[in-house]
Order: C-alpha cells, then structure tokens, then sequence
C-alpha cells in the first residue's frame, strides 16, 4: 500500500467521561487504544492533534441538529435534570442514553475531532483522519438515541460536502446506521451503506433490505441484513462484493467509514464471530481505493477487544508491518487478562447466515445500484467557507500533552464567526438563509449571464438543505402533535380529578347527613 498523510485525533479528557456503573458504554476505551497507539509506536507515523473544543460548540452542532436540543444538552447535569424531565422525555434522554457529569463536553470532544478531521481531507493536509472517539451514529436532529447524543458523523460529512460532490458513508458497526441514513435519506449527494444484525427485533429495528431511500436519494440508501454468527471468511467476501458495486456505480469522492467493533466476536451486546483480521481486512480494503478518507470509532461494549481492534486498524491505515501479538506491558496492560496478546480467537458459535440468502441480499443491492444515474450531483457549486483557518497553526509535535492544545487569540476567533448566509439548521435563520440563497443565485446569473442548465446545477447544489429543512418539518409537525396530546391528557387528568374530589365531597355529605 501506499504510503500516506495520516493524521490522528484524540483528547486526553476522553477517558475521564462516565455515563454510569452499569452502562456498557465505557469512554475509557478510547484511552486504552490510544495507549495500546503508543506503546506500539504507531503515533510516531502520524501527525496528532487534539480536538479543539473551545472554538467548538452549538453553532457547529446546530448544522444538523436542531437548536433547542443542542441547548438542552449544553444546560442539562445530573444535579439539574429533575427541572427538565420533559424535556428528557422528548429528546429521548434518560436510560440508554443518560445525563452524566461533563455530557456537553464529551459531545464537543467526539463531534470536533471528526469535522476538524474532515476539514483536513478538504484541504489536501491528510490522506486519511482517524477520529476514535467519533462514530455515534445513531443521534437524530432532536433526539439522543443508543447511547449516541450529537452526531458527529453527519457533521463531518457536512464538511467533506463542501469540497466533494459525492461522499460514500460505509457502517460496520453490528448495530444499523440509523441516523446517518435518515440524514441523508432523500439526497444523492450521499451514498450510506451499512452491514448489521437485522431481525429479532434488535436495536434499532432498522436497515431493512428494502430501505432504499426516497425521492432524489432513492438507491442512494444500502442496507446489507445479516445474522448471529458472522464470521471473518463470509463478511469479508460480501462486504468486498458490495464495496466494490457501490464505488463502479456510485464512484464517490470522499470516503467515512464507521468502524463500530461491536461486531467483533465476545462483545457484551454484539452477535457476530469477527476477529480483528476480518473486521481490519474490511479498513484495509476500504484504504486501497485512495480516496480522501475519514475513520471513526462507534459501538463496542467489551473494551479490552475494542481497544485491540483500533489499534490494530491504526496499523493497518499507516501501513504499518504486522504488530507483535504479545502485548508490550503498559499502564492498562492487566485490562487484557487472562490473554495478553493483540488478536482474538473466533468463538465457537454457529452462523447463521445462509450463503444463498446473502447472494440474494446482493443481487438485489447490486440491481438497485445499476439504477443509479453515473457520478450524480456533479458541477459547478457554491462552497461555504471552510470551518479552520491558517490550519498550519493547529498541529502540534507534543503527544497528548494538555498545555500544548493551541489557544485561538479573540481576533482568530472572530475571523471565524459564522456569516449570516452560512448553511445551518436553525430555526431562527432558516427562512432568511432560503432567501439569501434565492438572491444569491439570481445576482450570480445575472452578473455572469449564466444559462438555465448552469442555473440548474446550482440549484441542485442546495438540494441538501432543502432535504433537511423537510425532516425538521416533520419533526416540527410531530413536536406540535406531541404537545397538543399532552396538554389534552393533562387536562384529562385535572377534569378527573376534580370530578373524584366532588364525589368524595358528596360521599362524605351524605354519611354526615345519615348520622
């Protein structure tokens, strides 16, 4: 392989977030592969960085995600949740994905290091982003969702839009990619595809065969079921096949991969039977095509094996020789008993995936895909700025080390206040920025005297915004729908109530006149 520009981006803070005793989610991971990175040397091959998260915060989340919930989750801490026990109930925050010490932050921490990843692929400083602490794939606009909180893979393929025509999102993660799809859902401009445990009615009851997207990004939505006992040989020859369909007819310009390592054998939620060698030979493949390339991390509930399995994937991004197996000793070497050593062994478990049903599961994806129109949304198109500037000033040689974290000065800061015509999803501004859109386009026209098929291709630029402003339609309408109920059970209950007073009342009349 190649060699390439990898850069890598990790906080140190990671591994201090909670979300409580008994959650399998476990932030702690993330520092274990990372020093599982370094005791291998792997970082020395990389350029580090870490997540900028003072700069990072509710204008950038609200590009995707709506204003209200975003401000929700900045105000909301254990000591306060009591006072926002509706609010948790509509954005569906409470059990699997709970209020813990310091949750805003950790959500800045996981969504800034994938868009500034991104932002390094725009701009031709990296070949290939690693971003661990990413990959929370199942966040929707207003709601929190399987321990997934603010989506920073939308975010991060949000960025790589403005400069790539096409991005191709691929989910390995045993879990479906529910709220990336649904993003992207209606436009072409993103191709989604996803390889998880379908049926039974496993989390999240998504990523049906048939869910193939609609209207304009129709086809543009690959969903690939798959059953307990998944092993290596059988996931890695249809993922290949697969793969391989979507970059002939899709041919993106940018790649994310999700790499969720729930799906590896012995995970705590997980079903499949994949080692590290069929789960890496999925990033190793994905690698050889040479696209811009953004790595995230995502589910994975049994941390030793999850710490094994993106250590592992770093080596195989860096083109790095074969790891030793026995592992170095170092600061969470005993996490790894009774087996110390790097690569896993299948489980003895049967798999229940019939080869002649995945053949199916292929051909049909494979004739959707012959559908599609060859290379969509290319053209001419307006870029929104890009979200770092002067990115030189950002990098920094000392590893993890918190007192080398560049500080903008206020000025820099300021440079990069968002315009009033920046592409976002807030209620307060969508309306304007349509209209600013509008102008924009018939002042660019008119100046250039542009030809209605040109005029066209612009137009098809924003079809992205105009996709999300329908979901948040809808979400608008269901919220509206959500509150009428509720005020009308509400006064149910008060008319009730009233109506058991007054027969007590009446009750207790009556025995006093009897006496």
């Amino acid at each position: 392989m190649s060699k390439k520009k990898v850069s890598y981006f990790y906080h140190s803070d990671v591994g201090n977030y909670h979300y409580s005793t008994e959650h399998p989610m476990k932030p702690h991971r993330i520092r274990m592969a990372n020093e599982l990175i370094k005791i291998y040397g792997l970082h020395n091959k990389m350029q580090i960085f870490s997540p900028k998260i003072e700069q990072f915060g509710v204008r950038e989340m609200t590009k995707f995600h709506s204003d209200e919930y975003i401000k929700f989750l900045k105000l909301i801490t254990p000591e306060t949740q009591d006072q926002f026990q509706r609010q948790m109930n509509s954005f569906n925050v409470g059990e699997d994905s709970p209020v813990f010490v310091g949750l805003f932050d950790f959500c800045k921490i996981s969504s800034a290091g994938s868009v500034e990843g991104a932002s390094k692929l725009n701009l031709g400083k990296s070949d290939i982003a690693i971003n661990w602490a990413g990959g929370l794939h199942h966040a929707k606009t207003d709601q929190a969702s399987g321990f997934c909180y603010v989506n920073d893979i939308v975010l991060g393929i949000l960025e790589l839009l403005k400069y790539h025509n096409r991005v191709l999102y691929i989910d390995i993660d045993i879990h479906h990619g529910d709220g990336v799809e649904e993003a992207f859902y209606t436009t072409d401009r993103v191709m989604t595809c996803s390889f998880h445990k379908y049926g039974s009615g496993y989390f999240p009851g998504t990523g049906n065969i048939k869910d193939v997207g609609y209207k304009g990004g129709k086809n543009y939505s690959v969903n690939f079921p798959l059953d307990d006992g998944m092993d290596d040989e059988t996931y890695v020859k249809f993922f290949k096949k697969t793969i391989t369909a979507v970059m002939d007819f899709y041919q993106p310009n940018a790649i994310v991969m999700q790499c969720g390592a729930d799906s590896l054998s012995g995970d705590r939620l997980g079903c499949f039977n994949l080692t590290l060698k069929g789960h890496g030979e999925c990033v190793k493949f994905i690698r050889s095509y040479n696209k811009p390339l953004l790595v995230l991390g995502g589910g994975g509930y049994t941390i030793k094996n999850v710490s094994r399995c993106w250590a592992y994937e770093t080596s195989l991004l860096i083109d790095q020789t074969e790891l030793p197996n026995e592992l170095p000793i170092h600061e969470f070497y005993n996490y790894y008993t009774p087996v110390y050593q790097l690569h896993l062994e299948p489980l003895y478990m049967p798999n229940k995936n019939d080869s002649l049903v995945l053949e199916k599961h292929f051909q049909e994806i494979y004739e959707n895909l012959k559908d599609l129109i060859p290379s969509p949304s290319n053209g001419e198109r307006f870029r929104p700025p890009d979200l770092l500037i002067n990115e030189s000033e950002f990098e920094t040689d000392e590893f993890l080390n918190e007192k080398s974290d560049f500080r903008f000065t206020e000025k820099e800061f300021n440079s990069q206040v968002q315009p009033f015509n920046e592409f976002y999803e807030s209620p307060n501004y969508r309306q304007k920025n349509k209209l600013w859109v509008k102008k924009s386009i018939e002042d660019v026209v008119q100046k250039y005297k542009f030809d209605s098929a040109f005029n066209n291709k612009i137009l098809e630029s924003f079809n992205i915004v105009n996709n999300f402003n329908n979901i948040n339609e809808i979400e608008k309408e269901r919220k509206k729908e959500n509150v009428i109920k509720e005020r009308k059970e509400e006064k149910e209950r008060k008319e009730r109530k009233e109506k058991e007073s007054k027969q007590k009342e009446r009750t207790e009349r009556r025995e006093k006149e009897s006496k």
